[in-house]
């Protein structure tokens, strides 16, 4: 699947890790079907990324939304063969506190945004590539999905982040094996600790902290770098069922 000419929908795309996917593909030649709730920057990167992107404000866990987007993507450019997301929010709290029990409503609103709303974009997106003609080599899509390292080393308070994102990784080999009859892959990047606007939140201290755990290089991940591992992802036809992880080593500890 080559990025040039096709049409993407890249979630979160406002910021972070979607930014540079939607600035990626647009750079390849594509189009792309910016997704995020951020309105403002949303809007602003769609009219510097120019003709070639569009921005739809859509919460990724309503069926209803979702659906209008793709739509709308494939009304304006004729079809849609990539789908990028990279939409999440991240939660920290231990399961008991000084309380009592965390209050279940933070759990499933994790869940409901990382892992529901992976899924629904994942059905939507696939039902539109799977309409479309296929290349050369019958593909006629590939979706990627965004996990953690958290959904194999969740440290403390990362309960709800790291069961959101085991499931993306749970979901990838059935995913790719339903999608096989109609020529679309599916893979998962599982980044470690990356310079977007979740961690920028963080006092200083912590993110030094956060870059001398990274074997090497030792820093904060870049995101033109998973930007750069999803195009090799899209471009690479036997890449398929599976989750890599792009975390210069990392292996978290409890804490």
């Amino acid at each position: 699947m080559n990025v040039n000419g096709s049409v993407a929908l890249v979630t979160g795309g406002a910021s972070g890790l979607g930014e540079a996917c939607a600035r990626m593909i647009v750079e390849g030649g594509g189009r792309v079907a910016l997704v995020d709730v951020n309105e403002q920057r949303g809007e602003a990167l769609a009219a510097e990324l120019g003709a070639a992107a569009r921005f739809y404000r859509v919460n990724v866990a309503d069926a209803g939304e979702v659906e209008a987007a793709v739509a709308e993507a494939v009304k304006t450019w004729g079809g849609l063969q990539i789908a990028i997301n990279c939409a999440g929010i991240g939660a920290s709290q231990r399961i008991v506190g000084k309380e009592g029990p965390v209050p279940l409503e933070g759990f499933t609103r994790v869940i409901e945004v990382n892992l529901i709303g992976t899924f629904n974009v994942c059905r939507v997106a696939a039902a539109a590539a799977a309409a479309g003609a296929p290349n050369a080599e019958g593909e006629r899509g590939v979706i990627i999905n965004t996990a953690s390292i958290a959904a194999f080393e969740g440290q403390i308070g990362q309960v709800a982040y790291a069961a959101s994102k085991g499931g993306i990784v749970g979901m990838t080999l059935p995913l790719a094996r339903d999608l096989a009859r109609h020529g679309i892959r599916v893979v998962t990047i599982a980044p470690g600790v990356f310079d977007t606007p979740l961690l920028g939140r963080l006092p200083e201290e912590v993110r030094r902290g956060l870059e001398a755990s990274v074997p090497f290089p030792q820093r904060l991940g870049r995101p033109e770098e998973f930007a750069r591992l999803a195009r090799q992802i899209i471009e690479n036809p036997m890449l398929n069922g599976e989750v890599i992880r792009l975390d210069g080593g990392l292996r978290m500890g409890p804490r």
